[in-house]
């Protein structure tokens, strides 16, 4: 038997409890809507909470599913096949290993094109400067062309 004030059902009481929710905070209204349509699984006995905690420890503790957040296992349990566990287990490591090749690949291949980027910036640098050097230098050479050739500003 539950012991809650507001029962998770369709009645007027949390029907009003909603709308008043959403009309005050939107939030409100969505969290009494949740607990008229699920609050039995996380508000009823002790023993009905208890046996949906239990459910979702077994699913999350079983060997099939335990991994970490890259993706690798971190302790299977026994198939109860020592052959396969030893195959499993020779499989898994030659895995990491060929990760960690192909990690350090990738880390050499953004090093090689890291240093190209900077090159190619290098190279475009100096074909700038050279550029506005040479501009510099024959700004004063061009006046000097001009004068020699009858282009002068004095008419």
């Amino acid at each position: 038997m539950t012991t809650a004030i507001v029962k998770p059902q369709w009645s007027p009481l949390t029907i009003a409890l909603m709308v008043v929710g959403f009309i005050v905070f939107w939030p409100v209204g969505l969290a009494v809507l949740g607990y008229i349509l699920w609050g039995e699984k996380f508000g009823g006995s002790a023993e009905k909470a208890q046996g949906y905690w239990n459910k979702g420890m077994s699913w999350c503790t079983s060997g099939k599913h335990r991994r970490n957040g890259f993706g690798q296992s971190y302790g299977f349990t026994s198939s109860g096949n020592a052959a396969f566990d030893e195959y499993r287990s020779e499989q898994l490591r030659r895995l990491e290993e060929e990760r960690a090749r192909l990690d350090a690949e990738i880390d050499a291949f953004h090093e090689y094109m890291a240093n190209l980027n900077k090159a190619k910036d290098r190279e475009e640098f100096d074909r700038f400067m050279n550029e506005r050097r040479g501009n510099r230098q024959g700004y004063g050479d061009q006046n000097n062309n001009d004068q020699n050739n009858g282009w002068s500003n004095n008419g």
